[in-house]
């Protein structure tokens, strides 16, 4: 253990020895072949960015160099987007707990040791106005990912994003005080983003990374829905309580009344919301409907969805502040943000995103189109609004309705065969198309590839032809690349060679 402290210790000095070297590397401007993003104008992608995720559990476990010279001669990737900071499992650690692991990697879960946090080696220097100061990953060492990395991809002319994901832990010191409140004032796992301390974290931690690292941009990971969808359960991954919807603090009481919204009434309308939705989960119907009634109570009290308008406000500025942050350290970096899945299969959450909006405040959008766990995950979202605002509807006409309002193909599964079919590589083509056509040329498009995302054990597992198919239906939509997802440490070899032959025929069309 000591020796290998010991080297990552030389590995860190050696970087920040080598750190003139880097930065004369960069002044060569690897993103030349891309168009001036800061224009937001015909932004035209010369060289395709083909991407994978990619945590520090996987370079521990085998080894930077065999992993990068895997993923570059095998799959093609020249991008790596690096787990920098998470507490969450979806971007970091080994298989997940009750999954298999795959063909690499260690065969032992760290289920047990996986805490993590911020992978890199923080400049305390850059939290000096936030009470989030000890966020740093303890489960390997001084093992710093982006000194161990960056030099190793930077031989092979590969480029490296850091990830960052708003993912918390509860024992994270000074984390208390910034949970969000709930309807009835209970406190929640998640952060208010009209906190200021929360705000300035994510500021400081991308002015941290940009400046000490020789980067090539950040991606930024903020899967939140806000209180209207949450009461509702209008999404895959989650059940049912509209009590516990979010954010009810001092913070947003503050945010209420200065964007002209009576808080009051609002917090009136949600707890009436909770009571049609625990009414409509018990099977107690109202007398003109599940829909008329749900209807009626958003035309009683528009505070809902203005309500739930300003928990966008908060997040897309969140958003923009990091974009800002990013380019007043270095112009040439490039600044993404995660599409979460729900925006593939939820109208109502499509109407409250924009694509062009999104590309006016971003480089490039990783946007979420994975087809192969989408089978399942559709299937509880449309058994989550067919047990409250659409109960009226028998849940396979629900899902042939919502499947027309989406643009899916008509051969899409049924719903009873959804879980175990998945959906086809069309709808990966499809929701790229809708993507490059929404951004209208203001910012790249990389869709995110699911490449053995777990699913429960009566669902599909996918084979190499179906990540092949996937892949290729991405490039065919217009993609300027793809961001194989969720975590190398998921992936089966073939699967990934699968990725890798359709990066090839993707770029060359």
């Amino acid at each position: 253990m000591r020796e290998k402290q010991e080297q990552n210790r030389n590995s860190r000095r050696d970087f920040l020895k080598n750190s003139a070297a880097l930065t004369a590397l960069l002044a060569m401007d690897p993103l030349s072949s891309y168009a001036s993003i800061n224009e937001q104008t015909n932004v035209t992608a010369q060289r395709k960015m083909h991407g994978i995720q990619i945590g520090a559990v996987s370079f521990i476990d085998e080894g930077v160099k065999p992993v990068l010279d895997f993923l570059q001669k095998e799959v093609n990737i020249n991008t790596l987007f690096v787990t920098v900071f998470t507490y969450g499992r979806g971007l970091a650690g080994r298989q997940i707990p009750g999954q298999p692991m795959p063909d690499h990697g260690s065969q032992v879960s760290d289920a047990t040791t996986y805490h993590g946090g911020n992978y890199a080696i923080a400049n305390p220097n850059f939290y000096k106005r936030t009470v989030l100061k000890e966020t740093r990953a303890t489960e390997h060492g001084d093992f710093d990912i982006l000194a161990e990395v960056i030099p190793e991809a930077k031989k092979r002319g590969m480029q490296v994003f850091a990830s960052v994901e708003d993912q918390w832990r509860q024992d994270v010191p000074g984390i208390t005080d910034l949970r969000e409140f709930d309807l009835y004032g209970r406190r929640a796992n998640t952060l208010c983003l009209f906190n200021p301390d929360v705000k300035e974290f994510w500021n400081a931690l991308v002015a941290d990374l940009c400046s000490s690292y020789p980067i090539d941009g950040v991606l930024f990971f903020n899967e939140r829905n806000g209180p209207f969808l949450s009461a509702l359960g209008a999404s895959h991954f989650q059940s049912i309580d509209s009590s516990r919807a979010t954010c009810f603090c001092d913070h947003h009481q503050r945010a209420s009344i200065e964007h002209g919204i009576d808080f009051e009434r609002v917090k009136e309308g949600y707890r009436k919301l909770d009571i049609f939705v625990r009414k409509a989960l018990k099977d107690i119907r109202p007398s003109d409907g599940y829909y008329v009634e749900f209807q009626r109570l958003l035309l009683d009290y528009p505070e809902i969805t203005a309500y739930d308008e300003l928990f966008d406000f908060a997040k897309h500025q969140i958003l923009k502040d990091v974009y800002a942050t990013v380019k007043s350290i270095n112009k040439k970096l490039l600044v993404g943000f995660h599409i979460e899945h729900v925006n593939s299969f939820n109208p109502l959450f499509r109407s409250t995103r924009s694509y062009e909006d999104l590309a006016s405040m971003a480089d490039f959008l990783k946007v979420v189109a994975y087809n192969n766990c989408a089978g399942e995950r559709y299937a509880n979202f449309i058994r989550n609004i067919g047990s409250t605002v659409f109960r009226d509807v028998p849940l396979e006409l629900l899902m042939r309705v919502n499947n027309r309002l989406l643009n899916y193909s008509e051969n899409e599964p049924s719903l009873d065969q959804l879980s175990m079919a998945g959906f086809s590589a069309d709808t990966v083509f499809r929701e790229t198309q809708r993507a490059v056509k929404g951004a209208n040329g203001k910012c790249l498009i990389l869709p995110g590839i699911d490449v053995n995302i777990p699913t429960g054990r009566n669902s599909r597992k996918a084979t190499e032809q179906d990540t092949y198919e996937a892949t290729l239906a991405a490039y065919k939509g217009g993609a300027n690349g793809v961001i194989l997802s969720r975590k190398y440490s998921e992936m089966y070899l073939a699967n990934l060679r699968g990725a890798g032959r359709a990066i090839r025929e993707g770029n060359r069309l």
